[in-house]
């Protein structure tokens, strides 16, 4: 495949990353929709499954997947109609609807923020200047932007620290520029995916400070699950083409079950071509095999981390009031995961 077979510009005039439907998945009995997620990463490898061995096709479903580069983005396309689907931070569903544009999950990807790593210089570690989250005092933390995923986590770690409006969080725009600030220096640490953690590691000079793979740090601060990633919908789709989304969900729900059943070795062999191919093929591989411990392998979004989610929200993202507009009940519809997985 060239370079042209992957570029795509959106209506509107975005560009994103596409992966071509595969020659064996050309069935249109449903008809051709477009799939977005937030970005090139191991953590989506059940929707690379999907696509890759043709579950969609099988579903009658003729589907683009595209990177839509960030949460913000994906939310903003599918209130637009650009996506019929979206893969981003739950918060995002949820910002969306209070924004005027009625949202709905469908599916869950994980049970654990796999995207709330904190991340600073090893300088910093061997000079005693940060070596926890509590050091971080007085000093600054990079994110995506405010009101983002990213920023979300930052601010509620940081409370939870004691450190509530005592660090400067800067807004640096994508990760690669937040990871650049904090090995330059330029800032203390930065909120990092598991990705961005292994690089920091293996070039050998990042720690990460808070570790979402480690599960006593990681209840010790969220206090359970906390769905992280989910696909969304528009609320109107669940009542306008129901039949559409439950292929669509049919088609994830098969990809969960080989990615829970495959090795991360053969996991990685899977996803790696040709959208994760920009990575080290190790890289992806240490990846899923951190992400191995965050999936959701039901798919199912669970009450009580779908309101601890909300929990972190309230005061921060948005207030009580607003957030009592949201409650799982009318955010969330799981019957087309139950229906998948024949669940009463």
């Amino acid at each position: 495949m060239d370079r042209r077979s992957f570029l795509t510009i959106a209506s509107g005039g975005s560009l994103v990353l596409a992966l071509p439907v595969p020659a064996f998945a050309q069935a249109k009995k449903l008809g051709k929709i477009e799939y977005g997620v937030a970005s090139l990463d191991p953590l989506y490898a059940a929707a690379y499954v999907a696509h890759k061995k043709g579950l969609f096709a099988e579903e009658g479903l003729d589907v683009d997947l595209l990177n839509s580069q960030s949460g913000p983005r994906s939310k903003q396309m599918l209130a637009a109609g650009q996506l019929f689907v979206t893969t981003t931070g739950v918060n995002d569903a949820i910002a969306l609807t209070l924004a005027g544009k009625a949202a709905t999950l469908v599916l869950g990807f994980d049970n654990r923020v796999a995207f709330a790593n904190i991340l600073t210089h090893k300088d910093n570690i061997d000079s005693g200047k940060v070596r926890r989250v509590e050091d971080l005092g007085g000093q600054s933390i990079a994110v995506t932007q405010p009101q983002a995923a990213t920023w979300l986590m930052a601010v509620y770690i940081l409370d939870r620290a004691g450190l509530k409006d005592k660090v400067e969080v800067k807004g640096l725009g994508d990760f690669a520029t937040m990871m650049g600030a904090v090995k330059t220096k330029q800032v203390a640490a930065t909120i990092a995916t598991v990705s961005m953690v292994d690089a920091a590691k293996q070039e050998g000079w990042g720690v990460p400070i808070f570790d979402v793979s480690d599960t006593k740090s990681w209840n010790a601060v969220f206090g359970g699950d906390v769905p992280g990633v989910a696909c969304y919908v528009l609320a109107e789709s669940v009542k306008k083409k129901p039949e559409v989304i439950q292929a669509f969900v049919n088609a994830l729900v098969k990809a969960t079950d080989i990615v829970k059943a495959s090795t991360p070795e053969a996991l990685t062999d899977l996803i790696h071509e040709p959208l994760l191919s920009g990575f080290p093929k190790e890289s992806v591989l240490r990846g899923v095999r951190v992400y191995k411990e965050t999936w959701a392998y039901t798919n199912v979004i669970q009450k009580d981390g779908y309101d601890r989610l909300i929990g972190i929200m309230t005061g921060r993202q948005f207030p009580e009031a607003e957030l009592k507009k949201v409650p799982y009940e009318t955010m969330v519809d799981m019957s087309f995961v139950k229906k998948a997985r024949k669940l009463s």
